[in-house]
């Protein structure tokens, strides 16, 4: 479907026109109608598949009639991250050329006089405010944030956000709210936790949900059947003869990271770590370093799964069998990218073969299982239980060629803050 077939106002079609945007994505031709209607939605798509431009759109739309409050904060969009906000800051700021529509990103950072721009364009009443919710509440504390006039309320990346323990902000953020409001919510997976907070905070929504896409064939996937204290001798073993290049190692938790990281330098290899108990600047340091191949290895939660845009990633680890299927496509996604080829591996623990048989089962296909390294002792045959396992087969989801989006913590969602552009508020 062409955007041109949508509802959209004239001044939305001419900025898609100058972005050269023609054709819906498949999560566009769902939402903005749904959205336009003025009904709640939540909508489960994953990483580029034009999301953003999904919520964004409509809202604009709707915005830019000039029958909202002047001088009044009309949108909120949640992000779970500083670097997902200046994403959707950056596609608002295009998006929004043709008209009178104000915006301010409200995300961490050090430096006073940028909490004050955010504050500047707060009090002012920017019609659209893109926040990381930590830092959002950073202001509401203060006083001057009045959100009572806010007609829509966006929650980006809902499922991240809950991961990374921002659920009571979020409820917090809500309790500021009017309860006649448009209440919208994307995520990437749909969880029970997910679907509390939608019951929590939507009123009678429409759903969306789209596929979960295939990893790409390029990919080439194996597993190791194997006990978990032989994991790390099969890393031992692949990388004695040949210096690892461009490897991420991705575990289950922060202390696996961990842990993993310290016997990976143990064995000399270089090699750092990615999880949210680091400070936004070690983060960034950890990722330039990587980038620039300076580190060899990367060692990471699923919170950078979707985070990391890296086109030659060589060799994806899991070192830990995902839950999720969603999970699994977004793991090794991160490899075989911009026409590179890749290649990903599973290390498969006795207790986590029924979650892997249900990501083969989702794949439809057996995925080829290598010999453990003979030094290692043997190992234990492949014999899943059938039925158990996994939490989800995995039913909904993504996986796509998404912008980058960011890692991230609670406490850590700082970085640099911008207004878009001088307000504009004065010319509606």
């Amino acid at each position: 479907m062409k955007f041109s077939e949508l509802q959209l106002n004239e001044q939305v079609l001419e900025a898609l026109d100058a972005m050269r945007f023609d054709e819906c994505t498949p999560i566009q031709e769902k939402s903005i109608p749904v959205i336009l209607e003025g009904r709640d939605l939540i909508a489960v798509a994953q990483t580029g598949t034009g999301k953003t431009a999904a919520y964004l759109l409509p809202v604009l739309d709707k915005l830019s009639e000039g029958r909202h409050p002047e001088d009044s904060i009309n949108c909120i969009i949640m992000a779970p991250t500083r670097e997902l906000a200046q994403q959707i800051d950056q596609q608002m700021e295009g998006f929004s050329y043709f008209m009178p529509v104000s915006s301010v990103a409200v995300y961490g950072g050090n430096d006073g006089i940028l909490f004050e721009q955010q504050k500047k364009g707060l009090t002012l009443g920017a019609d659209v405010v893109i926040a990381t919710p930590g830092r959002l509440i950073a202001h509401l504390s203060l006083g001057y944030v009045d959100l009572s006039r806010v007609s829509y309320f966006i929650l980006d990346e809902a499922d991240r956000m809950l991961d990374m323990g921002f659920y009571d902000d979020i409820m917090q953020i809500v309790k500021h709210l009017p309860k006649e409001r448009q209440t919208i919510m994307f995520s990437a997976t749909m969880p029970a936790k997910i679907q509390q907070l939608a019951n929590n905070i939507l009123n009678n929504p429409a759903e969306v949900k789209l596929a979960v896409s295939k990893p790409a064939d390029k990919i080439v996937q194996a597993a190791y059947v194997c006990y978990e204290n032989q994991k790390l001798g099969i890393i031992r073993s692949l990388f004695a003869e040949q210096t690892p290049e461009r490897v991420i190692i991705f575990a289950s938790s922060k202390i696996k990271v961990k842990e993993v990281t310290k016997a990976l330098k143990q064995m000399k290899l270089n090699v750092g770590e990615m999880h949210s108990d680091l400070e936004q600047a070690q983060r960034e340091e950890v990722m330039y370093e990587f980038k620039a191949g300076r580190i060899n290895i990367l060692v990471a939660t699923d919170i950078v799964a979707r985070g990391i845009d890296i086109d030659d990633i060589r060799l994806v680890i899991n070192y830990d069998v995902p839950h999720d299927s969603e999970d699994y496509v977004h793991r090794i996604g991160r490899t075989a990218r911009a026409n590179n080829d890749g290649v990903a591996l599973t290390f498969i623990s006795e207790k986590e073969q029924s979650n892997f048989k249900n990501i083969e089962n989702f794949l439809e296909k057996t995925i080829y299982k290598i010999p453990v390294p003979e030094e290692l002792g043997e190992a234990p045959e492949y014999k899943p239980k059938s039925g158990g396992g996994s939490r989800r087969k995995g039913s909904y989801n993504n996986s796509g060629n998404g912008r980058k989006k960011g890692n991230g913590n609670r406490r850590n969602d700082d970085g640099k803050a911008k207004p878009k552009r001088p307000l504009k508020k004065e010319t509606k």
